[in-house]
């Protein structure tokens, strides 16, 4: 955690100044006080993000100092920093409410470990308190949860482009919100008090989707005993959504472009063009442009969609929105389940964070429903948690001299690991690395023929 805020009391001044600037240089904000009495003094005016104590002082002890800090600013980490390493000693200062100690002499590597991992431990806990107290409005068509970047980002561009008529093609990987974006498109543009209809062209087989979407007159197939209306035409004045566009049949696809050129639909079996007044928005986890150069998407299909692109982040690209989201669905299932669930421990909390979120935020809502379940305690902890959750072990990184590779190559393993790390959609990955379509098989092909 860089520039966290340490308060050092030390009452050796050598000692205190010589940590002091060894702290101030590896990042650290210091102030530096002489006994504990003046530390409380300071401590009940500034903010700061752990306390770095000399254990033996004159006056006021180290460990009498954890005890008064951990009745007056109780989310303080306290380290103690003692010459007398024994277990006795740790455990006095554990009971006297430290967060941590260190002995000396004291290795500058050890410390400045010791001293991130409690600001991170306090980062996290004050986190955790601040989603207990956030409260969320949501309506059951979703509003876009999240506060990272990327999402202020993309509630930007929503808002920019809501009351545009333009159709929106809005990309990403399954289970990161495609729906709930294009809930908020409609509700944030002129047509809000029209319908919001959704359909899935996945869900359906070809006939059957051919007539949700144009409608049919009577007698145009066995079944169709009386005519319907189309959802082009139910969705008058309103937004019409087509999930997974991407698996929208190819012999439906011409009808789809005629339909959006023309702004007129012709019920299966019917002579007539009927007008409609709909906005389109589609979605898709798919690669479009990938799937023109396979022959299962035209391309001029392509270019009518893709007036609008908005591409959503996925759930490990957006910092502590997980916290936020899981806040938020352990509210919702707690209510629904009658259970006395009101929070997340910072274990569990940490957990949540570190893992990788392979199926975005609905499986994070999976996992906070299953979690409620289970969990018997006010606050979720890690047992709680699906064991892939709980297990979860983060990759770690090192370089090893024998690996070392020369940037042409170190380049190529980034193309691929962007590529992978946005489900091979190749489209996205360009537009993340900054290149043209073109640029990027370059590189892949190049890598492909060095094998």
């Amino acid at each position: 955690m860089t520039n966290a805020r340490v308060l050092l009391v030390e009452d050796d001044e050598a000692m205190g100044r010589l940590t002091a600037t060894t702290l101030t240089r590896k990042g650290f904000t210091v102030s530096h006080e002489r006994n504990a009495e003046a530390a409380l003094q300071v401590l009940s005016t500034e903010a700061f993000d752990v306390v770095l104590t000399d254990l033996n002082m004159p006056g006021m002890s180290g460990l009498e100092l954890c005890q008064r800090v951990t009745e007056v600013r109780p989310e303080v980490p306290v380290l103690v920093i003692t010459a007398f390493g024994t277990m006795e000693t740790a455990i006095a200062a554990m009971r006297a409410g430290a967060y941590d100690f260190v002995t000396k002499p004291i290795q500058p590597d050890a410390l400045v470990f010791a001293l991130e991992r409690a600001a991170s431990h306090r980062s996290l806990r004050e986190e955790v308190k601040r989603l207990r107290r956030h409260e969320v409005i949501t309506r059951n068509t979703g509003t876009f949860i999240g506060e990272s970047a990327p999402v202020r980002e993309l509630l930007a561009t929503i808002t920019q482009v809501a009351d545009s008529d333009s159709t929106v093609l809005i990309t990403g990987e399954t289970g990161t919100g495609k729906e709930v974006a294009a809930h908020r498109i409609h509700e944030l543009s002129g047509r809000r008090d029209g319908p919001f209809i959704a359909v899935n062209c996945a869900a359906m087989p070809e006939q059957l989707l051919e007539s949700e979407l144009f409608g049919h007159v009577k007698g145009a197939f066995t079944d169709a005993r009386s005519p319907r209306t189309g959802l082009f035409s139910q969705a008058d004045k309103g937004t019409l959504f087509l999930d997974e566009i991407g698996e929208l049949p190819i012999a439906l696809q011409p009808k789809l472009l005629r339909a959006l050129q023309e702004r007129k639909v012709r019920p299966l079996g019917g002579s007539v063009e009927v007008p409609f007044d709909a906005r389109l928005v589609v979605a898709t986890n798919r690669d479009l442009e990938g799937e023109i150069e396979a022959g299962r998407f035209r391309e001029d299909l392509y270019f009518r969609i893709n007036v609008i692109t908005l591409d959503m982040p996925p759930l490990r690209l957006r910092g502590n929105d997980v916290l936020l989201l899981a806040q938020h669905f352990l509210a919702h299932f707690a209510k629904t389940n009658g259970k006395h669930v009101t929070g997340i421990s910072v274990e569990a909390a940490k957990k949540l964070v570190a893992y990788g979120w392979p199926g975005n935020v609905r499986e994070l809502q999976n996992c906070m429903e299953r979690a409620v379940a289970f969990a018997s305690l006010e606050q979720l902890t890690p047992v709680d948690l699906p064991e892939k959750i709980n297990g979860y072990k983060p990759a770690a990184f090192a370089l090893d001299p024998a690996e070392i590779v020369t940037l042409e190559e170190n380049e190529r393993r980034y193309v691929e690991r962007v590529v992978a790390a946005v489900g091979g959609n190749k489209s996205q990955a360009a537009r993340l690395l900054g290149i043209d379509r073109k640029s990027l098989w370059r590189r892949l092909k190049e890598k492909s023929e060095d094998v």
